[in-house]
């Protein structure tokens, strides 16, 4: 077998681990792409498995599928990706990185003492919401995903009470 031989799905399941339905998955999601022989069975040029390989290290870094189809969309599908390609992908993955990590980082800082609202402050606690006050800024922990300053919010009247339903 010539190292330019494409690979058959069999091939690409004991070099990467992945199995089957997840290479179709996949290529349904346009990460990789196979040819077909004449049989009509897929043939996968080698240089997918290192996209593959790609995939599965980010899936354990919680990068979302979406992210890595946005990055892969940069890549040529026609041949191997050279050198400066990879290294373009990786800047761009270091940058996301680095921005969860400064996430990650600020969000503990939130959330020291205040896993189960341990807090001892009822004016520092970002989770705190007296009266649902913070119903227009949109769902979920609003403060702590906007970065927004400590403190108690403006009183408002509850958003049930301005004719919103329930949330």
């Amino acid at each position: 077998m010539c190292s330019e031989d494409p690979l058959t799905v069999g091939e690409v399941v004991r070099r990467t681990g992945v199995p089957v339905s997840a290479l179709h998955f996949y290529e349904r999601q346009g990460l990789i792409f196979a040819g077909r022989n004449s049989a009509n069975q897929r043939r996968y040029p080698r240089h997918m498995l290192r996209r593959i390989s790609l995939i599965i290290v980010a899936k354990r870094l919680g990068v979302p599928l979406s992210d890595v189809a946005a990055v892969f969309a940069t890549l040529p599908t026609d041949r191997a990706p050279e050198h400066d390609d990879w290294r373009r992908v990786s800047l761009i993955w270091k940058r996301q990185l680095e921005e969860r990590r400064r996430a990650i980082e600020s969000l503990e800082r939130e959330l020291t003492g205040c896993i189960g609202c341990g807090c001892l402050s009822m004016r520092a606690c970002l989770l705190l919401n007296p009266d649902d006050t913070l119903c227009h800024q949109g769902p979920g922990p609003v403060r702590l995903q906007n970065g927004a300053s400590v403190g108690r919010p403006a009183r408002r009247r509850p958003c049930q009470e301005q004719g919103d339903p329930p949330g």
